[in-house]
């Protein structure tokens, strides 16, 4: 898995606490979620196609 350093949905900085990086459930790919994305249960995308809440 390679390492993300932003938010897959608003591209924001994972550096604030409650951000999160996990492997892509279908490809395994790095996904970087954002506090407050997160909490607003934004979507987002991975490049394989995967969207997920």
């Amino acid at each position: 898995m390679k390492k993300t350093d932003n938010c897959n949905t608003c591209q924001i900085s994972l550096v604030e606490e409650g951000s999160v990086r996990f492997p892509c459930p279908k490809c395994g790919e790095a996904i970087g979620r954002c506090q407050a994305c997160r909490v607003l249960g934004n979507l987002y995308e991975c490049q394989c196609g995967f969207v997920g809440p």
